[in-house]
């Protein structure tokens, strides 16, 4: 039997509200995942929440408490499988299994080594009946970066780019601002919010001095400004040395950047080369190693070109503007293919117009296989 078999209409009803329910932490939860939950009691809702800030209440928790006495006998919806241990928080399983639940239906088991498994198994050792499995790809789609954290030690990576139609990123010149319009580009800062940190290259930080931060949205968490700076030449005087927040600076081993004297408060990080270029595959664990979920990448054909050479990129996001910029303008990656089955194909997951623009979201085929 197939286990979707197992559940009802109303089990698939309630199980994308919670989903709703979750999304509404997009931009908040870091480093932990984004998570619904939903209470029913004879088909009607008696209690719902989501996580909403690292260190808070969990979903499950902030539900229960919206039920109260209601809660006993109800099937709790969980996006993803109850904590079972001690965190920030203490378990949800047991406030679950406390409140005398009846039945939960897990969207996914938490791949997490310190839950995997284990909250659904003490749900069932007390009696409680649990079902897992339902709409789990909805979770994954909420969750890519925490889920990969989790599962590969590593972010999930995707690469904000803009271009012309005919894929220039910038004049000979480095004249760069601005290729797109004004939506596309407040549409770039919802991908920015989502995510745990911003990367960027020491080239981009010189010749556009941007700020790296989000702006134009609501209640957010900032993500971590990450420069890679090999041989620290970023100039003290860069504006994102100005703006709060948390800042990481990436240079190969050996170098001291002149930028700390000034601004001591920065994080200098030592990476060993790979090559010519900084050991990529080792900054990724090292993130992973401080909760990074989702990295957000704008950058230059260098760094864009070195990390797509490497399979470290999980997803591209492509604005494109209706506009021709020349064959002299500068290319989207340097990334020095010479045959045609050396071309790498992507799987176009959407396409939509932004403002005057367009934007392509894409896989690369090491994702779509």
């Amino acid at each position: 039997m197939n286990p979707k078999d197992l559940f009802t209409g109303s089990d698939y009803r309630w199980m994308a509200r919670a989903h709703q329910l979750a999304a509404l932490g997009l931009n908040t939860t870091n480093p932990n995942p984004r998570v619904g939950c939903l209470l029913v009691q004879e088909d009607r809702v008696v209690g719902e929440g989501f996580h909403k800030w690292a260190g808070g209440p969990h979903a499950e928790i902030n539900a229960l408490n919206a039920a109260g006495g209601d809660a006993k006998g109800a099937t709790a919806y969980v996006t993803l499988e109850p904590c079972s241990h001690f965190g920030k928080t203490p378990p949800c399983c047991e406030a679950l299994i406390d409140a005398a639940v009846k039945r939960v239906v897990v969207a996914l088991e938490d791949p997490n080594p310190a839950v995997s498994g284990r909250g659904i198994q003490r749900l069932r050792d007390a009696g409680i009946e649990v079902q897992s499995g339902l709409l789990a790809e909805d979770t994954e789609r909420l969750n890519p970066g925490f889920l990969m954290r989790m599962r590969e030690k590593r972010p999930y990576i995707r690469i904000k780019m803009a271009s012309s139609l005919d894929g220039r990123t910038a004049m000979a010149s480095g004249e760069s601002q601005w290729i797109t319009g004004p939506t596309a580009r407040q549409d770039v800062q919802q991908l920015r919010a989502r995510s745990s940190a911003l990367l960027t290259g020491a080239g981009t930080v010189t010749a556009d001095n941007p700020s790296l931060n989000v702006r134009g949205i609501g209640e957010v968490k900032q993500p971590i400004r990450i420069v890679l700076d090999p041989d620290g030449r970023v100039e003290a005087s860069a504006k994102l040395f100005s703006i709060e927040g948390r800042i990481i600076m990436i240079v190969a081993e050996g170098v001291s950047p002149q930028y700390k004297m000034v601004h001591p408060e920065v994080e200098v990080i030592e990476l060993e080369k790979n090559g010519v270029h900084l050991n990529l595959s080792r900054l990724m664990e090292k993130l992973a190693e401080i909760e990074v979920n989702e990295l957000h990448v704008e950058a230059g054909a260098t760094l864009t070109g070195a990390l797509v050479e490497q399979q470290l990129v999980d997803e591209w996001v492509l604005y494109m503007a209706p506009a021709l910029m020349g064959s002299e303008a500068r290319p989207l990656f340097n990334l020095p293919l010479q045959e045609m089955e050396e071309k790498l194909q992507l799987n176009i997951v959407d396409l939509r117009k932004v403002g005057h623009d367009i934007r392509i979201t894409a896989l690369p085929h090491w994702k779509s296989e």
